[in-house]
């Protein structure tokens, strides 16, 4: 734990060391489009995937030039969808499940280094679920949908190959716990 405390500090130190013009600037528009893999929307026995997690972000800078120059806060809003099914694993009979997550985001945004754009960020959103049933079991009318608000905390990287396009990556909850994809700016 001690050697891995120790890397991180250093990556930490040698990234503000390396620090240069910001990658992302007022005014920009970011359109994130990930896969994401893992999720805790549904998991155990019986459960399969139908549609992998997919997710689309907006962002727009509406503040640079903080933190010596290398930070930046964003708005913006997010959507992401997953499908899964559970299947009875004796018989032809179960319940497919659809998840549509939507909400706001709010980015903070710290240069380490060249065409390197990192970034932490909070959602405040809503989890609209719907299932069915299939099969030839019928639950007697039985309802299995429940949506709500949730709370999502993110953090973020998007290395840019050129001015306007970039390779992104996300930790966090949402639609999935990591979404890869490409990021574009306008």
């Amino acid at each position: 734990m001690k050697i891995k405390n120790l890397l991180l500090a250093t990556v930490f130190a040698i990234g503000f060391s390396f620090a240069n013009a910001q990658v992302v600037q007022q005014g920009d528009k970011v359109l994130n489009l990930g896969i994401g893999l893992g999720t805790a929307l549904y998991s155990g026995s019986g459960y399969t995937g139908s549609v992998p997690p997919v997710s689309a972000s907006v962002e727009v800078v509406i503040k640079d030039d903080l933190f010596d120059g290398n930070g930046a806060v964003g708005v913006g809003g997010y959507l992401g969808y997953a499908a899964y099914k559970w299947k009875y694993s004796s018989f032809d009979y179960g319940w497919k499940y659809s998840n549509i997550i939507i909400g706001p985001r709010g980015y903070l945004h710290y240069n380490f280094l060249d065409d390197l754009d990192t970034y932490a960020g909070l959602m405040l959103g809503y989890n609209i679920v719907s299932s069915s049933q299939f099969g030839s079991y019928s639950y007697g009318g039985y309802n299995a949908t429940s949506s709500g608000v949730i709370f999502s905390g993110f953090v973020g990287a998007r290395y840019y190959f050129s001015d306007n396009l970039a390779a992104m990556v996300e930790i966090g909850s949402g639609i999935a716990y990591l979404n890869l994809g490409i990021a574009l700016k306008f």
